[in-house]
């Protein structure tokens, strides 16, 4: 190994559980925290339709997780894979749409699986590891497979070793003291949940992977924890625009045992993204509600609201999909598409060719979205 191990920390043997949290350190951010999340909960109660608000949210976390990582892929190249390959594997997209592809999916099953009654445990996230990894550049790292060798984090840039998780003959005690401490905890949720993800990331229990699983857990387990009523909080835009802070902070706690300020940094990094996630919320659902009546003006359908709750749910789509989807004539689609281009919802992403149908865009929520 060529990389230097001058500046590396070591796991934090002995010293998880935190025996002591100093409240007063905290206490305002852990306030503020709740709040904001409260709010953003509050709105996912009130939304009609919370697909189409959680879709386009889903998206961003699947982009912004994966590009901590290193994979750069867009919001458009997603939405327009989507539009042809729905459901279907993934093996035809390019390496970096497969990667954020997996991330989304295995995010929607585990928050499926949770609601439908399972519960964390060690085969719950092997079964994570499993969907996230098993095409593309993962799919030699292992998956669903804990690790057999020591894994190392490492600025590659400097070529310099960060951190050196738990050694692979601790692993599995390591992760029963950590699903341990999830069940018998009586921490505040919140608390619990940031300790549990810096736990989880110096574990680093899998080859590759770690990073993705981990900020998933977060959200997993804030719903398991009774703070939101549906698994659905994301938080890596905060950790990727403070990515050395973050880092920093988690090998801190491993070097002086103390977890106050990094349960500071977590709880400022949830009232933040409670905040942006609410205002995106309600920026879409705005647009919702405005388009809903310019629509009623517009088009004067009865098929208005298909068409409205189509677009949002499938904002890049094929033509065959907006009539199959929405049973409207394939006559009168025809019409409707080219009235909403020539006014501006729609944009023709790509002409109808052969056995293809055309794409379309809407741009109105891809503004939005992008990021």
């Amino acid at each position: 190994m060529d990389y230097k191990l001058e500046k590396a920390v070591d796991y934090h043997y002995g010293s998880f559980p935190p025996e002591s949290i100093h409240y007063p350190s905290f206490i305002q951010e852990l306030v503020r925290a709740t709040d904001a999340l409260a709010r953003f909960d509050q709105m996912l109660k009130n939304l009609h339709n919370t697909e189409i608000l959680l879709a386009p949210l889903r998206n961003q976390e699947a982009l912004i997780s994966s590009r901590i990582e290193g994979t750069i892929s867009t919001m458009d190249e997603i939405l327009k894979y989507e539009a042809d390959y729905e459901g279907e594997d993934v093996h035809t997209a390019k390496a970096d749409v497969i990667e954020t592809i997996l991330y989304q999916r295995a995010l929607k099953n585990a928050q499926s699986a949770l609601e439908d009654g399972y519960d964390l445990s060690l085969s719950f996230i092997k079964q994570m590891h499993q969907q996230l990894l098993y095409l593309g550049r993962g799919a030699n790292k292992t998956p669903g497979d804990f690790k057999k060798e020591q894994n190392y984090l490492a600025d590659k840039q400097r070529r310099e070793i960060q951190f050196i998780p738990i050694r692979p003959e601790n692993l599995e005690e390591g992760l029963e003291r950590l699903f341990g401490f999830l069940e018998d905890s009586e921490l505040p949720p919140l608390i619990k949940t940031a300790i549990m993800h810096l736990e989880f990331e110096a574990l680093h229990p899998f080859k590759d992977g770690n990073g993705r699983i981990g900020r998933m857990l977060i959200t997993l387990n804030l719903w398991r924890e009774k703070l939101l009523s549906q698994p659905h909080f994301y938080i890596s835009g905060y950790f990727e625009e403070n990515k050395d802070e973050y880092i920093e902070q988690m090998r801190d706690v491993s070097r002086t045992k103390d977890w106050n300020q990094w349960i500071k940094f977590f709880l400022n990094a949830v009232e933040s993204q409670a905040i942006r996630n609410l205002e995106i919320a309600e920026n879409i659902k705005n647009l919702y509600e405005n388009t809903k009546i310019e629509f009623s003006d517009l088009l004067s359908s009865k098929w208005n609201m298909e068409i409205l709750d189509f677009i949002f749910t499938y904002p890049v789509f094929r033509n065959n999909k907006f009539v199959n989807t929405t049973k409207i004539p394939n006559a009168t689609a025809v019409l409707i598409i080219r009235k909403l281009i020539e006014n501006g919802y729609l944009v023709l992403r790509e002409e109808a060719a052969g056995r293809r149908a055309a794409m379309y865009s809407f741009e109105p929520l891809m503004r939005l979205v992008r990021v």
